[in-house]
């Protein structure tokens, strides 16, 4: 979502309300319903209205015209309230005593779908217990073309397949929750550099499809109950009035049934964006309250001719059939917070738990010489780098987390929450040691000398490094959302060398939005473990105490890979039309151009060992084109499992740990140049030392088709598949083939 007015922002952040009472929310997990029965309601309630109503559904009030981000008027005639929208992707924004939850990439970052499921469940059960009705999540654009993307950590993989997975069990966790759910940005929304004027020249329509498209699939797919389309441009027009995109591809191929709102401020006509498909305008007014593109505007456009009746009903009926459609026509609470004088109401309840757990199963361990982790009670650390520590000022002092003052848990702009509490590193590291009788020597900014005085006589030295970004419209230090480079901020790099310089058993622990070259020391044997702890939110220390002491086993996995170096991703954020649109970003480049990355997509150590065996391939998918009915998603045979992989994994280690399998595929040699393999299956598997389990991976009929652009249909082709199974894109440990 747009970022708003920052000295408006900064005010509101200090402006408290009134405490409220502690709530303890429940997560009332219920059937979402299905769209006929919603749009039989819809189709009964339309009857009802009239012209103005059914415009008083589709147009926003006006910025800061109602307590939500966006606000709809009620139509008292059919029981419809003021609908209530609100960011975001990884908490309530502007609310005191919300969950601030790791973000979407460090929840991929763990590849588990029940941490997953149930963080988009307390997303939900928070959202409806204020009172939201829609709330700005999950995002699955930007997927990640560019490694500098500003945005790209409010998603969750740079990999369609792992991102479409993680946005359907989102949805409909937070769907079952009672809240309707917003898949943005849509679509090929992949920078903030000029994202308003920013045109995706000449995207071909089959990298369209293959991995832009391919995760918005699984959020209709989970029949998610609204869109967002995104500021850029998509061929030479605006997404938001793009009919090739919002009706041809997501309402007709896709057959989305919800509705599609703008992104704040991204319509730019009256006629062009409901004729091109989009169905509500958000907020309803720029942010100057001047210019209102609906409303009263398109009440003259139905009336005069230029949209159809027919359209301004179908926009209506769209709003509506998604709000019954997850029962919120019954008994659903009023918006109780106002977002711009925030107050304190607390809808945490035990969200802290998945917090936590997703802070420190997301952790990806990259480097552990000689078992240097976990900790074993050791006689003294030293503490070192301003990454650490709560930000001196706070952690909310900033507006939208628009600063890199302390310990990064979350990047900034409108996807961000207030903090209820920051647990950093060294309040988590100092408990352990208290109880371990281990001296702790700290060195909390990021200046060289400093750090390297603390260190020298430490039995291990822990530095903090850290690299932040955003949404555009906050510039921190330099950078305008976008990241400028690929390097550590502060000075990280010469920090680690410092310390490593005077300490043999130093330990580097990174929170990064994505990516960072690691080259400077990643070889250094004086740096003995690299911590790659990412996004965690809330919990972030003790998640990552967890992990550092070995209570838990390190069980991430990448999600995207990290370069030697930064030309090796072959995308850069372009100023003006970007026409460098291919299927070969993150690992598909690597693999297509046979670059050897530092660390690859799908990498993660552990504190035990597992071995891969027995690998079972059954079933009998046929050739040829998807030729199903139309269902939520595509054609329906597209979602059939066609064959179903199996392999054993056993803990040979000496702890208690988990192992991440992943399966790829390559296509035939009758198909079109595609990606040497591409993710198509992944399990966890919970095992004690010495046990085994099985990992099973379901192939549908689309994992293994390829899009057809000139017979505009998804395709599987005739030969061998490669099935290889492992531990990482690279480390494949079974190998199998699909003859079709």
């Amino acid at each position: 979502m747009r970022g708003y007015i920052i000295s408006l922002l900064a005010a509101a952040s200090v402006s408290r309300a009134a405490t409220l009472p502690v709530q303890e929310p429940k997560v009332e997990k219920r059937a979402v319903g299905d769209w006929a029965s919603a749009y039989s309601k819809a189709n009964t309630a339309l009857g009802k209205l009239s012209i103005s109503d059914k415009i008083s559904i589709v147009t926003g009030t006006g910025w800061q015209a109602g307590n939500c981000v966006g606000n709809t008027k009620a139509v008292g005639s059919i029981g419809y309230p003021s609908l209530c929208l609100q960011d975001g992707p990884l908490g309530v924004r502007y609310v005191n005593g919300v969950t601030a939850f790791p973000a979407g990439v460090q929840a991929a970052a763990t590849w588990d779908i029940d941490l997953i499921r149930e963080r988009g469940s307390f997303l939900g059960a928070e959202a409806k217990q204020l009172g939201i009705h829609v709330q700005l999540g999950p995002v699955a654009g930007p997927l990640g073309k560019f490694a500098t993307g500003g945005r790209n950590w409010e998603g969750f993989s740079p990999d369609p397949y792992l991102t479409g997975i993680a946005m359907a069990e989102t949805i409909e966790g937070m769907q079952e929750a009672g809240v309707q759910a917003c898949a943005k940005h849509f679509i090929l929304n992949e920078q903030e550099k000029n994202r308003d004027t920013m045109s995706s020249s000449q995207t071909p329509d089959r990298v369209l499809h293959e991995l832009y498209l391919w995760p918005f699939a699984d959020a209709v797919k989970a029949n998610v109950a609204s869109f967002m389309c995104s500021y850029n441009k998509i061929n030479g027009t605006y997404a938001c009035e793009n009919g090739n995109i919002m009706n041809k591809i997501l309402k007709e191929e896709l057959g989305f049934q919800g509705y599609v709102m703008s992104d704040w401020n991204a319509q730019h006509t009256t006629t062009g964006s409901a004729n091109a498909g989009m169905d509500m305008t958000m907020p309803g007014s720029d942010f100057n309250k001047k210019n209102v593109l609906w409303g009263p505007a398109l009440q003259s456009a139905v009336q005069g001719g230029q949209v159809a009746q027919s359209r301004l009903d179908d926009m209506a009926k769209r709003i509506l059939a998604a709000w019954y459609l997850v029962g919120q026509d019954k008994g659903y609470p009023s918006a109780s917070f106002n977002s711009w004088k925030i107050g304190t109401q607390n809808v945490q309840g035990n969200h802290k738990t998945n917090a936590r757990a997703i802070a420190r199963d997301g952790i990806v361990l990259l480097k552990n010489t000689g078992g240097a982790l976990p900790l074993q009670k050791p006689k003294s650390l030293a503490v070192i780098g301003s990454d650490a520590v709560v930000a001196p000022k706070g952690a909310n002092a900033c507006a939208d987390r628009g600063c890199n003052d302390g310990t990064l848990a979350m990047g900034w702009g409108s996807g961000t929450a207030e903090f209820p509490y920051l647990i950093a590193p060294l309040d988590a590291i100092k408990s352990q040691a208290q109880k371990d009788g281990t001296t702790v020597t700290t060195s909390t900014n990021d200046n060289t000398g400093q750090g390297a005085s603390a260190a020298q006589n430490a039995e291990y030295a822990l530095v903090f490094i850290n690299a932040d970004s955003g949404e555009g419209y906050i510039t921190v230090e330099k950078n305008a959302g976008d990241r400028n480079d690929l390097n550590p901020w502060h000075n990280g790099n010469d920090l680690v060398k410092a310390v490593a310089a005077v300490n043999k058993k130093t330990i580097v622990v990174i929170h990064s939005v994505g990516p960072l070259i690691l080259e400077p020391y990643i070889d250094n044997e004086n740096v003995v473990a690299v911590v790659w702890a990412g996004l965690p939110g809330q919990e972030s220390g003790n998640g990552l105490a967890d992990i550092l002491y070995g209570s838990t086993s390190p069980s991430g996995k990448l999600p995207y890979t990290i370069a030697k170096q930064a030309s090796d991703y072959g995308t850069n954020v372009a100023g003006g039309d970007d026409n460098s649109w291919d299927l070969f970003i993150d690992y598909r480049k690597f693999d297509q151009n046979k670059i050897t990355p530092r660390f690859e997509f799908g990498f993660g150590l552990s504190y035990t060992n597992f071995t891969y065996s027995d690998i079972s391939i059954t079933g009998t998918p046929t050739s040829g084109p998807a030729t199903g009915a139309k269902a939520p998603g595509g054609s329906k045979d597209l979602w059939d499992t066609v064959a179903t992989v199996t392999a054993k994994i056993t803990n040979s280690g000496g702890v208690a740990g988990a192992e991440v399998p992943q399966l790829y595929i390559g296509l035939p040699s009758s198909s079109p140049q595609s990606p040497p393999k591409q993710l198509r299956g992944f399990d966890k598997l919970k095992l004690e030392a010495g046990a085994s389990g099985t990992a099973t991976f379901a192939l549908r009929r689309r994992d293994l088709s390829y899009w057809d652009s000139g017979r505009q249909q998804w395709v599987v082709p005739t030969g061998d598949f490669t099935v290889s199974v492992g531990a990482s894109s690279r480390d494949i440990r079974l190998t199998g083939k699909i003859t079709v």
